[in-house]
């Protein structure tokens, strides 16, 4: 059955955003190549305790100036993705405690808890714990 693999994420640069990813939010660093034939590295993250076969975030550093406009705006101020958790208080003070921006306070909605940050180039994640 078809499944999506990974997901780009356009990036200034391949180590700040391992520190952010790796350092901030604990995800766990699944590939790291270096493709000399293109001249960039193949580097993919997951959250932490994700199975190994789930949909990884493919790291892409930009190359053009088009690709580089996109950094952190992937999809035009909107939130982007969703990390959710099965202990949003536990996550929401980890992240806070690492130094995550936080774009929008935690709620309750219908579907769960829910608050709003920014990754270290302004895309907006919900980290969300579903009922």
């Amino acid at each position: 059955m078809p499944h999506i693999a990974h997901i780009t994420l356009v990036v200034r640069d391949y180590d700040e955003a391992l520190a952010f990813y790796i350092g901030k939010l604990g995800f766990t660093l699944v590939e790291d190549t270096y493709q000399p034939e293109q001249g960039k590295r193949w580097v993919t993250i997951r959250p932490p305790g994700a199975a190994k076969d789930a949909t990884t975030i493919l790291l892409a550093r930009a190359t053009t100036p088009e690709q580089a406009a996109a950094i952190g705006n992937q999809t035009g101020g909107r939130v982007f993705l969703f990390l959710a958790t099965d202990d949003f208080a536990r996550d929401h003070a980890a992240f806070t405690a690492a130094g995550v921006e936080w774009v929008r306070p935690p709620a309750r909605h219908a579907y769960g808890e829910v608050a709003v940050f920014a990754d270290l180039y302004g895309n907006h994640w919900d980290l969300v714990q579903f009922c």
